[in-house]
Parts: C-alpha cells; sequence; structure tokens
C-alpha cells in the first residue's frame, strides 16, 4: 500500500468505512476540528488568564486602599490557587461523567461572576475569601482542555496544537498589561467605583458571555460532532484508535494516586510553573521599580517578555513535533529560564539587563510549558491518564501557591527579590534533572503512522 494512505481500522467508538484515506484527508479534517474548536477554546483561556492574573495590576492601586503590604498580597494571591487546586481533580473526573460541554460551561459562568465580585473586596479577609472562590470556580478548566484536546487529537498532532493554545497564556500577558493600565486610569471613578474595582467588572463579564455561547459551540466528542462527516469521525477514531487500545480496567483515581509517573512529572511541571507563577503575579511589580510608575507604561513594558514568548514557544514546540523529541527540548527551556532568574537575582539593577534576563526567563518558561503538555497523555496510560493529568496540574498548582506566597514574604523582609529568583533558578534545574532521570524516552514513544516509533 503506498505510504501516502492509511488503511481504516475498525473500532468499536466509530463507524468503519473500509476504504483507505490519504494523510491529505487527514490533515484536513483536523484541519477542520482545529478551526472549529482552537479558536473558543483560545479565546476562553485569553479571558482565563486575565481573571487570574488582573490582580497584579490592581496591585498597584488597591495595596493603599485595603492596607496591604507585599507578603499578604502574595497570600491573596495564591488563595485562589488554593481554591483551585482542592477542586481541580474532582473537576476532572466531573467532565468524564457530564461532558466537556456542561463542565466547561458551567467554570466558566461561575469564574465570571467571582470575577465580578473581586470588585466589592473591601478588607484583606474579604480579598482572601474572594480569590479562594475564583479559584474554586475555575478549578478543572486548564487539566480539563487538556484532556479534551487528547480526545480530538494524537500525540503526532497535540504538539502544536497544545502550543496554539497555550500561546493564549501568552497573548492575555500581551493584551492584559496595557489593558489594565487603560481601564485602571481612563475609568477610574465609573460607576462609583476604583479604577482597580471597575477593571474587575469589566473583565469579569466576557467569562459569563463564554460560558453561554459553550454550549452551542462544543461537542462532547468526536463521535457526537454533528459538524463531522461519518468518514471525517472515523478518520480520528483511527488516529486515536492505538492510544484507546492501550486503556485497561481500573479505578483512575486510586491508580493515579499510586503511579509514581505522576509525582515525578508533577515535580516537572511544579518546577515550569512556579517560574512562570511568580513572573504572571510580581512582573509588573518588578518593572514599576526599575523602569516607570506610571500605570500605562508598566502595562506596555510587559508585553514585551509575552511578545518574545509567543515566538519561542511556537518556535519550540514546532522542532519538538518535527523531530518526536521532548525531554531534551523541555531541559534546554529549563536551564535557559534558571540562567534569566539567577542573572536578574545578581545582575546590577540595570534596566535593559533585567528586561533582557526576564524576558529569557519567561520565553523558556513558556517554550517548556508547551511541549510539556504533550508528555502525560502519552506518559500515563488507561484509566490513569485522566486522573493524573488532574493531578500533575494540581502538583503544579501546589508551586503557584506557594511561590507568591514566598516572593512576597521574601521582598518584604529583604526589600529585594534576589533571594527568591535564585531560589527559583536552583528549582529549575532540579525540574530538569527530575525530568531527564525520571521519565525515560522510552516511556514517550509511539508508534507513528509509517510504522516507525516517535523519538521521546
Amino acid at each position: 500500500m503506498p505510504p501516502s494512505t492509511v488503511p481504516l481500522a475498525t473500532t468499536d467508538a466509530s463507524p468503519s468505512l473500509g476504504d483507505p484515506y490519504s494523510a491529505r484527508e487527514a490533515d484536513t479534517t483536523f484541519r477542520k476540528i482545529t478551526w472549529r474548536l482552537l479558536p473558543f477554546l483560545f479565546v476562553s483561556f485569553v479571558v482565563s488568564q486575565i481573571d487570574r492574573t488582573n490582580i497584579a495590576f490592581a496591585k498597584l492601586q488597591f495595596m493603599h486602599d485595603l492596607g496591604l503590604n507585599d507578603a499578604a498580597y502574595g497570600l491573596g494571591a495564591s488563595m485562589f490557587l488554593l481554591g483551585y487546586i482542592l477542586f481541580e481533580v474532582p473537576s476532572n473526573l466531573y467532565i468524564q461523567k457530564v461532558g466537556a460541554r456542561a463542565t466547561l460551561m458551567r467554570i466558566m459562568l461561575l469564574w465570571g461572576i467571582a470575577s465580578v465580585a473581586m470588585s466589592t473586596v473591601r478588607t484583606p479577609m474579604g480579598l482572601y475569601v474572594m480569590r479562594f472562590l475564583l479559584g474554586v470556580a475555575e478549578a478543572g478548566f486548564f487539566p480539563g482542555v487538556m484532556l479534551y484536546l487528547s480526545q480530538w487529537f494524537p500525540d503526532a498532532r497535540r504538539g502544536r496544537i497544545t502550543s496554539v493554545f497555550l500561546m493564549s497564556v501568552v497573548l492575555s500577558g500581551m493584551v492584559g498589561g496595557p489593558l489594565a493600565g487603560y481601564i485602571m486610569t481612563a475609568f477610574a471613578g465609573a460607576h462609583g467605583l476604583a479604577g482597580w474595582q471597575v477593571l474587575f467588572v469589566y473583565e469579569g463579564l466576557p467569562a459569563i458571555a463564554l460560558g453561554v455561547v459553550a454550549y452551542f459551540v462544543l461537542a462532547d466528542s468526536p463521535e457526537q460532532a454533528a459538524w463531522l462527516t461519518p468518514r471525517e469521525r472515523a478518520i480520528v477514531a483511527d488516529a486515536l484508535r492505538q492510544k484507546r487500545s492501550q486503556a485497561t480496567p481500573g479505578h483512575g483515581l486510586r491508580l493515579a494516586l499510586r503511579d509514581p509517573r505522576v509525582y515525578i512529572a508533577g515535580f516537572v511541571y511544579f518546577a515550569i510553573f512556579a517560574g512562570l507563577n511568580t513572573l504572571g503575579y510580581w512582573l509588573p511589580s518588578v518593572l514599576r521599580e526599575i523602569a516607570a510608575s506610571d500605570l500605562v507604561t508598566v502595562g506596555l513594558l510587559s508585553t514585551i517578555p509575552y511578545c518574545v514568548s509567543l515566538i519561542a514557544m511556537y518556535a519550540c514546540s514546532r522542532h519538538s513535533d518535527s523531530r518526536r523529541e521532548r525531554r531534551w527540548h523541555i531541559a534546554v527551556a529549563l536551564c535557559v529560564a534558571a540562567g534569566g532568574f539567577a542573572f536578574v537575582a545578581h545582575g546590577d539593577g540595570s534596566r535593559v539587563p533585567v528586561m533582557l534576563s526576564l524576558t529569557c526567563a519567561m520565553a523558556a518558561s513558556f517554550s517548556a510549558l508547551s511541549v510539556f503538555w504533550t508528555i502525560p497523555p502519552v506518559y500515563l496510560t488507561g484509566p490513569t491518564v485522566a486522573s493524573g493529568i488532574a493531578m500533575i496540574s494540581s502538583i503544579g498548582g501546589v508551586a503557584a501557591f506557594l511561590s507568591p506566597i514566598l516572593v512576597g514574604w521574601v521582598k518584604t523582609r529583604t526589600g529585594s527579590f534576589s533571594l527568591a529568583f535564585d531560589a527559583l533558578a536552583v528549582l529549575l534545574l532540579a525540574g530538569t534533572v527530575v525530568l531527564l532521570r525520571g521519565i525515560p524516552a522510552h516511556a514517550l514513544r509511539e508508534t507513528s503512522r509509517s510504522g516507525s516509533p516517535g523519538q521521546g
């Protein structure tokens, strides 16, 4: 049989058409799926990231209003992750029972309402409570989408799809900073609210609208997608057939809790997310110290690291897909990120070197993140996948919870970010070692369509 055609396999989960399909036909099918799902998920995650990190810009105004110091702000920022972590695994298990459409709709509606309610905060305790509730509302969104994408795209295509989805995080940073600076400056006093209160209201409303749209845009699985033809559904099922054939009976959560692979991958994600989360919540404060005092300028400067990250993560994930190699792409990126944090900690504080170092740290961290999320669906198998992905995300959430608290504490005690950035550099290097020693290349190999194994 010519290499350009693939025999359509018979599976219980899909119709069998018998006739072979070409690589071009498969590309057309997955391109159709991409354009149906990715734009909506992309926009949704942009809004998600803006709503969870706009507190970094609101901080520049509400510190005085709420009587906070840097340590208290760090705790408030982290309370989001506490709620997120506690409810993440149950939310990801729930998505398997009721489907992606209902689950993602529920998450978007609730986090939009919670984000708007942030405008009512009047005390430090109120900040802690509302951030916790925002985390509860948004719990399960990211791992749920990762699981959802794994049910539509095979591993060979998932790297680029994942990177495109994760570019929404970068885009949120690119638009979120200038948008926050503009809203807080231009609309201060609107509706009788302070600028930071208007920010929470205006940026929370889009999530509520997206929750309604989700019901009409998403399908729970390829088999239920009325916008795919029977042949297209069969092509998708065939592409996913090998992964499904690896499933084994058992209880997913119980197996995941006993699976050391979950904790190995979780530590790597812990290291990646600690660096990214620190930059997400503290970048505006660092920029205000070294570069500017007005909100609009801080917002504009904050876009520079995100713009570079957008290019870097796509290039890294594309190269990773073309080589079918994951581990070393992540390892090199983690080392570059560690170097960036270390240089900020030990540099002379000059504006340009600090900006370059922060940009390298962020771009490398995002590159590692985009490739990392191609590993769990392949590294884990059978019923462990859904629970394992949620647990890995939760372990990363622990890093996201601890990092703002520790950075805020260090900044309050020492007046500098240096010690905190040193610790992040060491953590990223430790993540590199665990990745290369704990996740063997052979564990990431899948048989390609030509019959040759992919590389890890």
